[in-house]
């Protein structure tokens, strides 16, 4: 059994689509410079080598990533019927998703991070078994192709989850996502992935790649839950401003 899912997944890997995903970089002129910065680590850090498989980059082999087509009506019936289900029942118990100032929610956000040690099978690190919310200093953009918001997930007023993610060029990865251990089952996790892809339509229209992660290392459940979303693995050519890779000034590298 074993044998045919390693198969299985190398025959997944070799035949991995590919896209090539533009930072715009150029585009940060303008905005603080915070956000080219944020453009220049992401850039590094993605094509870096892989930390145990030198062979491969860090954020390159197997990103899940969702290609969007052309409206969110699309993108929403090509979730899984799981995920639109978990939406739909979010709704009705009168859940909604709404962009957020990070620093407006410390107290809310400690709470979530506090509702459980466990997630995944795994322990949370200390600072969030503690709650020790630090304060963000990230400033606001002045334009939809470089961003770094926050959401959260209201329950009648009250704060049940929340996510942040990484908006460059054409590229958005949810950086961070968690629900309160005592209100999963309501399903604000899936209502607050769906509500974020329904706020790039509205906001970001140059969006292209909607990406939760990666998809090799994730246990199988993780990978099912990416694909319920849409998630699917690629390989990815990270570009600053062009089709083909951006080599980064030595003056830049150095700084």
């Amino acid at each position: 059994m074993w044998l045919n899912r390693f198969w299985g997944t190398a025959r997944e890997f070799w035949n991995l689509p590919r896209v090539t995903i533009n930072l715009m970089r150029s585009a940060t002129t303008g905005n603080d410079s915070f956000f080219e910065q944020m453009v220049l680590d992401h850039y590094r850090n993605a094509r870096r080598r892989h930390l145990r498989h030198l062979f491969l980059q860090e954020v390159v082999h197997g990103v899940a990533l969702s290609q969007l087509p052309k409206t969110f009506d699309e993108y929403y019936m090509r979730i899984d019927g799981s995920a639109r289900r978990n939406y739909k029942k979010a709704m009705r118990e009168g859940c909604e998703v709404r962009k957020i100032n990070y620093n407006d929610y410390l107290p809310d956000i400690a709470e979530v991070w506090t509702s459980t040690d466990m997630r995944q099978g795994r322990l949370m690190p200390d600072a969030y078994r503690q709650g020790a919310v630090i304060p963000s200093t990230n400033p606001p953009s002045n334009s939809p192709t470089h961003d770094y918001p926050y959401f959260g997930v209201f329950l009648k007023g009250k704060m049940i989850g929340y996510g942040g993610c990484l908006i460059a060029g054409e590229y958005c990865g949810i950086e961070q996502v968690l629900g309160h251990a005592d209100h999963l089952s309501l399903g604000a996790v899936p209502l607050l992935f769906i509500g974020i892809a329904k706020h790039l339509y509205e906001h970001h229209t140059q969006v292209r790649y909607y990406s939760y992660g990666m998809y090799y290392g994730a246990s199988e459940t993780l990978r099912r839950f990416k694909r319920k979303f849409d998630f699917n693995p690629h390989r990815v050519t990270w570009t600053l401003d062009h089709r083909h890779p951006s080599p980064i000034s030595m003056q830049t590298e150095k700084a």
